[in-house]
């Protein structure tokens, strides 16, 4: 039997905002809009949906509505929308939430959401508000933003700008494993200087594929990069993968396609706060698959930075 208990944190008088990100996963979240409005009425959950077409799009309209007293936001979309959302409220008393339709949801998989957007969904109403961390990244042209998943500098950078561009239209982990492969066929890799501020870990030098900072697990539509990320620890997971042979890369992607799972040990990681990545070229810094700005960047956890509606994750 359905349990019709309205929860505390919305009320009839002022229901839940839900943006729309049109754009997202393909047009997944448009194409989930009927059913996902069918499941607020069946959970007797209040809430307003409002399309925009874009994330930036978006974030603006969550800094509106904050502006008009709305408390309760949540967002249809992947990943990226959910960096707009959590950008558009940092630093409010706002409860948000994803209702995952993009095209890699780690940040709901992180979360413990099921990977059916509808299941998700439900779960996601029926969840209470929790803590999460955030990530900040400040560039190199002075601009700072937050994420929430996993960003990087290199290949997987690369890939980024083919993900958004010629294989926008594949689907999940396909996109960004294809997005990779293209970028490996001109990739030159980096020289990499890791830096951790306010630690005795030493500076790490070397000849890389990329240097990812996460706060989830995986990236990319399930890419395991950092297995011991926990989103609400306190705490980064750096990730500093050193130069792979094509041959070597080529037998990893099996396995990568199937479990997401990244087992070689030219893979190095740390746990920490801060780190500051320098390189010996001009690159690009991504974070949840959006480009961020140029590198040097300085990144940082930002601790119980949003609250975020989620089932019990632990």
């Amino acid at each position: 039997m359905t349990d019709r208990t309205e929860p505390s944190w919305v009320s009839r008088d002022v229901p839940a905002l839900v943006f729309v990100n049109c754009s997202a996963g393909r047009g997944r979240a448009r194409a989930y809009l009927p059913r996902m409005r069918s499941l607020f009425q069946s959970l007797d959950f209040s809430a307003e949906l409002i399309e925009t077409s874009s994330a930036l799009e978006l974030e603006s309209s969550a800094c509106q509505a904050l502006a008009q007293g709305q408390r309760v936001l949540l967002a249809m979309g992947g990943d990226g929308t959910f960096q707009a959302l959590a950008n558009g409220v940092f630093g409010s008393d706002a409860i948000i939430g994803i209702l995952p339709t993009g095209g890699g949801n780690d940040l709901a998989a992180a979360l413990g959401l099921p990977s059916n957007p509808l299941r998700a969904a439900e779960a996601v109403l029926k969840g209470r508000p929790r803590p999460i961390d955030l990530v900040r990244a400040r560039t190199a042209d002075g601009r700072a933003r937050l994420y929430a998943g996993g960003g990087g500098v290199g290949l997987d950078a690369a890939a980024v700008l083919h993900a958004s561009g010629a294989y926008r239209h594949l689907p999940g982990r396909i996109r960004y494993m294809a997005s990779a492969l293209r970028a490996l066929w001109e990739y030159v890799p980096l020289k990499v200087q890791l830096e951790f501020p306010d630690t005795d870990i030493s500076s790490v030098e070397g000849i890389s594929l990329l240097a990812g900072v996460l706060n989830t697990p995986s990236y990319g539509a399930g890419l395991r990069l950092a297995p011991d990320a926990v989103i609400d620890d306190g705490l980064l997971q750096v990730v500093l993968i050193e130069d792979l042979s094509t041959m070597s890369i080529l037998k990893l992607f099996p396995r990568l396609m199937r479990s997401g799972d990244l087992r070689t040990s030219q893979v190095k990681r740390w746990s920490v706060k801060k780190v500051r990545i320098c390189v010996d070229r001009p690159s690009l810094f991504h974070g949840d698959g959006e480009i961020l700005g140029p590198a040097p960047v300085e990144i940082e956890v930002v601790p119980s930075a949003v609250r975020v509606l989620a089932p019990a994750w632990r």
